[in-house]
C-alpha cells in the first residue's frame, strides 16, 4: 500500500494530480468517466488479476526485496504505477493520454551508505509504455517487470545512476489480503482496495556490475477506484519475510494526530493467515531528518502483537524518495531488518521493507 506505494492505497500516495483543464474538457465534451467501486465478495482470479485493470483509477505493482545479508547487502525497490484519467476512451484523438504509467526504482547500498533512485512517467503507448491485461507485464521504454509464469518473475531496471537485472521465484499462491482480497483503507466500506500479496519470494540478480546475488523478495498488487478519506494525511506500511518461512504485512493510515485506519496480517510457516489488526501496535523509536527537505520520518519502530516485539531497523536512514517529477510525492521507502526480542536477547528473523508516507505535505491526491 506502495504507494506512492501501503506503497496502499501502496500506492493511492502515487495517484497523479490531474490538471483541472482536464475535468472542464470531459464536461464540454459529454464524455463523462466513472470508475468501477471496490466491492465485497469479488473473487480475484489469476492468472487474469495478476494483469492490469485499466477501468479502475489507479493501480500499482509494488516489488521490494534485499540482495545479499552482510555488509555489502542492498536493498531494492521497483514499482510500476497505472492511473485512469479524466479523458474519456471514447476521446477520438490518438493522443488522448487516457491510460498514464509510472514507475519508481531505487537501490539502497549499506556499504557507501547511499539510495540511488529513478523514475519515470509516460503515456501509455503501444511498445513502450503498456500494462499487459492477461498478466503482470509491465513496461516503460527499457524498465519492465514481467511474469515469465504463474510463479516467476523477471525485472529490468536501467536507472541513471545503476542498473537492476533480477529473476524471482515464488513457492506459494497469491496471498490475498484483507477479506480475500478486499482491503479496508478507511472507515467507509467504499474505501478499499483489492490487494494481494506474493511474499517470500527467492530473488537471484545484480545490482549494476556486482556479481550475482541471491536474497527475499515482496510483491504487492493494489487496484482501486476511491480516494482516501478526507481526514487521512499518509500512511505506514510495512511487508517483512522473516526466516522462518512467516510474512508479516501491517498498515496504519494516519491523520494528523492519530491512526484512522489499520489492518495487519501474519502468514505462517504453514500457510495460515492470522488477522492481527486488533492487537498489533506501531512504536517509534528513533526517527531521521532528512537534510534536504527536512522532513523528520520515524524510521525505527518497534511493533507489538501478541507476546512478540519485533524493531525495524533500517539498512540506512538516508531513504528518502523525492517522486514529484512522476506520482508527486516525497516519502520514506526503505530497507529494513527485523530483530526479535526473545529470551535469549535480541535475535535478528527477517528482512522486510517500511514506507512512510505524509510526514511532509499532506499527500494530495
Amino acid at each position: 500500500m506502495r504507494r506512492s506505494s501501503l506503497a496502499v492505497f501502496a500506492a493511492l500516495a502515487a495517484v497523479p494530480v490531474l490538471p483541472q483543464f482536464a475535468r472542464a474538457q470531459a464536461a464540454r465534451s459529454g464524455l463523462a468517466i466513472t470508475y468501477p467501486p471496490v466491492t465485497v465478495g469479488r473473487t480475484l482470479v489469476f492468472p487474469r488479476d495478476h494483469g492490469a485493470h485499466p477501468e479502475f483509477r489507479t493501480e500499482w505493482w509494488y516489488l521490494t526485496g534485499w540482495l545479499g545479508n552482510g555488509e555489502n547487502a542492498t536493498g531494492f525497490q521497483i514499482t510500476f504505477f497505472r492511473s485512469r484519467t479524466l479523458h474519456s476512451e471514447q476521446n477520438p484523438s490518438r493522443f488522448a493520454p487516457t491510460q498514464l504509467l509510472f514507475a519508481h526504482a531505487a537501490l539502497a547500498d549499506r556499504a557507501k551508505r547511499t539510495l540511488m533512485h529513478d523514475q519515470r512517467a509516460a503515456r501509455a503507448a503501444p511498445n513502450y509504455a503498456q500494462a499487459s491485461e492477461s498478466q503482470t507485464r509491465l513496461q516503460i521504454g527499457d524498465w519492465s517487470m514481467s511474469q515469465l509464469d504463474a510463479n516467476r518473475y523477471s525485472a529490468q531496471i536501467k536507472a541513471k545512476s545503476f542498473t537492476l537485472n533480477l529473476t524471482l521465484q515464488a513457492n506459494e499462491p497469491p496471498w490475498l489480503q484483507g477479506s480475500d482480497g478486499f482491503s479496508r483503507k478507511g472507515p467507509k466500506q467504499e474505501q478499499a482496495s483489492y490487494y494481494y500479496s506474493r511474499p517470500q519470494l527467492h530473488v537471484e540478480g545484480s545490482a549494476g556490475a556486482g556479481p550475482a546475488q541471491k536474497g527475499v523478495a515482496w510483491l504487492d498488487h493494489e487496484w482501486s477506484s476511491e480516494l482516501l478519506d478526507p481526514k487521512a494525511r499518509g500512511w505506514d506500511w510495512i511487508g517483512l519475510n522473516f526466516t522462518n518461512g512467516e510474512a508479516l504485512m501491517a498498515f496504519q493510515i494516519n491523520t494528523d494526530s492519530t491512526p484512522l485506519w489499520r489492518h495487519s496480517n501474519l502468514r505462517r510457516a504453514d500457510g495460515v493467515s492470522v488477522n492481527l489488526s486488533d492487537s498489533l501496535r506501531w512504536r517509534t523509536v528513533r526517527s531521521w531528518r532528512s537534510p534536504r527537505t527536512l522532513i523528520e520520518y520515524p524510521v525505527e519502530r518497534e511493533l507489538e502483537f501478541g507476546d512478540r516485539r519485533l524493531r525495524l531497523v533500517p539498512l540506512i536512514d538516508d531513504q528518502e524518495l523525492d517522486s514529484r517529477a512522476s506520482t508527486g510525492a516525497i516519502y520514506w521507502e526503505g530497507a529494513v531488518r527485523v530483530i526479535e526480542t526473545t529470551a535469549a536477547g535480541p535475535t535478528p528473523v527477517g528482512l522486510g521493507y517500511l514506507e512512510l508516507t505524509g510526514y511532509g505535505e499532506r499527500l494530495r491526491l
